[in-house]
C-alpha cells in the first residue's frame, strides 16, 4: 500500500514499510524503544514516557519538535536541536518554525514528510542523496517519531544520520553548500509489524512442542505460554 502527499507540483510517494526499513542500529534502537510503548494501546506514546537507553549518545543527532495542530497544516516549532545537524543546515534554529528554518528550497523536499508522520501518527523513515561541498555523495537517513496527548499528536523526534560510502565527508553547509537539492531515494510509513520482540524470547501464547526424537512411542507434549 502506497499513499502520497502533495508539496506545490510535486507529488511525494510513501511506501507501506515494517520496522526493518531501517538501517541504522541506533535509528532501530530508538524505534523499538517507540515500538514497545505503542504496542500498549496501538496509539503513539507520550513524549515523557519516551527514555530509550544511552539517550544522551544520539542527543547530537536528534532534534526535538512541538506541533501545533490547529491550522490546515500542522506546524512544527524546534525545541532543541544536535549539534552535527545544526553544523549541516548551517545554523542555530531553537524557537523557529521548520518551514522558516528550512527554507523555500528545501520546504517542499522536507515539510511533507513531517506532516505525513503527524497526520499518521506513526513513524515515518526517509533516506535521500545529498552533495557535500566538495561534491561526494552523503545518504541522509531521517526517522521521525511521532508523540500524542488527547488523542493529538503534539510532538516529534526527528533522528538524523549521514553515511558516505567514499568515507569521510563535511558535514559543514551539508544541507546548504550547494545548489543540488537532495535526492529522495525513499519514502516510508512504517505501519506494519508495530511490535517490538526481545530477540530470544519466547511471546506469551506462543505454543511450544517438546518431543523426544530418540524415544519413539513416547507421545508429544504441547505446552502454551501465559
Amino acid at each position: 500500500m502506497r499513499g502520497f502527499r502533495t508539496a506545490g507540483n510535486i507529488i511525494l510517494n510513501f511506501a507501506s514499510a515494517a520496522p526493518s526499513v531501517v538501517k541504522s542500529i541506533r535509528q532501530r534502537d530508538l524505534l523499538n524503544t517507540w515500538l514497545r510503548l505503542y504496542a500498549r494501546q496501538q496509539i503513539a506514546p507520550a513524549v515523557w514516557e519516551y527514555q530509550p537507553a544511552r539517550l544522551e549518545e544520539e542527543l547530537s543527532d536528534l532534534i526535538y519538535y512541538t506541533v501545533e495542530a490547529s491550522t490546515p497544516a500542522p506546524r512544527l516549532t524546534i525545541q532543541s536541536e544536535g549539534t552535527r545537524i545544526s553544523r549541516a543546515y548551517g545554523h542555530t534554529g531553537k524557537g523557529v518554525l521548520l518551514d522558516d528554518y528550512l527554507g523555500p528550497r528545501l520546504v517542499p523536499f522536507v515539510m511533507p514528510v513531517y506532516q505525513e508522520c503527524v497526520a499518521r501518527g506513526l513513524p515515518v523513515y526517509s533516506v535521500a542523496d545529498v552533495d557535500d561541498i566538495y561534491g561526494r555523495i552523503v545518504a541522509y537517513e531521517r526517522l521521525l517519531l511521532p508523540f500524542q496527548t488527547g488523542g493529538q499528536v503534539c510532538h516529534v523526534i526527528a533522528s538524523v544520520k549521514t553515511f558516505c560510502e567514499d568515507g569521510g565527508f563535511e558535514i559543514k553547509n551539508l544541507m546548504r553548500g550547494n545548489d543540488a537539492l537532495p535526492r529522495p531515494k525513499l519514502r516510508a510509513v512504517i505501519d506494519r509489524d508495530l511490535f517490538h520482540r526481545a530477540p530470544g524470547r519466547i511471546a506469551t501464547a506462543d505454543i511450544v512442542e517438546f518431543a523426544d526424537q530418540a524415544a519413539p512411542g513416547i507421545t508429544t507434549e504441547i505446552v502454551e505460554l501465559n
